[in-house]
């Protein structure tokens, strides 16, 4: 189960949405169209691509981190209709991580990461 970069992504997935809903909430958003609206910016493949690079220009992930999003990235799955194979791919690796972290007990760096991608470092 921890060995399977998918699964782990399938997770990570969650947690960052679920993260992404409760911050946007917590910001007062309270219409459902424009939560549903606002949380594109962070939750699409493509947004959470731009986030990744993001992170990584900003040497904000351990080396450790790095190969978690690699094996993430790399994983053998389906094409994605909404976007290219590499932003999927990408936004694979970022929610692999997530995962990951997750199931590792890592919970403060999570919120670190996610308060980075949120702009509340």
């Amino acid at each position: 189960m921890y060995d399977n970069p998918l699964v782990m992504a399938y997770m990570g997935d969650t947690i960052y949405e679920q993260y992404i809903r409760e911050y946007l909430i917590k910001k007062g958003i309270c219409k459902i169209g424009e939560l549903q609206q606002r949380s594109l910016y962070y939750v699409s493949a493509r947004s959470q691509r731009k986030h990744l690079e993001r992170l990584e220009q900003a040497n904000y992930l351990t080396e450790e981190e790095l190969e978690i999003v690699k094996w993430g990235r790399n994983a053998k799955g389906h094409k994605s209709k909404s976007t290219d194979i590499v932003t999927y791919r990408l936004a694979t690796g970022l929610e692999a991580l997530i995962g990951k972290l997750y199931f590792a007990g890592k919970n403060d760096r999570i919120k670190e990461i996610m308060n980075f991608i949120v702009g509340e470092e």
